[in-house]
């Protein structure tokens, strides 16, 4: 059985699944052009067009505490420390989300449970770049 250390080691910060999704359908849609990870902006985006001041967040719905299924569900062993964790990561989430605003931007938060209807993530996405 795999420590608990180990299992936190593969988690991915870039280039999860959810994103290479989201980078897949934005170049079905016809809107390349995009940068990766701006350490430059609040909340490092995981999609950026500079430009045009749009930023693309996906966001774990476990990890940033969505309301759906597997956002809401809470882990058996340490529940204390990951409710704080998640709490923390929705503060930050508010505060980049709310910099990027102050400077202009529009923001688009994805969750992953959101990336199931690729139907309605593309025009959500179609929207928000036009």
């Amino acid at each position: 059985m795999m420590e608990r250390s180990e299992v936190m080691r593969r988690v991915k910060a870039q280039d999860t699944r959810p994103e290479l999704r989201l980078r897949r359908h934005l170049r079905e849609i016809g809107r390349p052009g995009y940068r990766l990870q701006r350490s430059d902006l609040p909340g490092r985006p995981d999609v950026a067009y500079i430009g045009r001041k749009r930023a693309i967040f996906v966001h774990g719905c476990f990890w940033h505490g969505h309301d759906c299924k597997r956002g809401a569900r809470t882990p058996k062993t340490n529940a204390d420390y990951w409710r704080a964790k998640i709490t923390r990561n929705r503060a930050r989430d508010e505060a980049a989300e709310a910099a990027l605003k102050a400077a202009g931007w529009r923001v688009l938060i994805i969750w992953e449970c959101q990336m199931k209807d690729e139907t309605a993530l593309k025009a959500r996405l179609r929207a928000f770049l036009d």
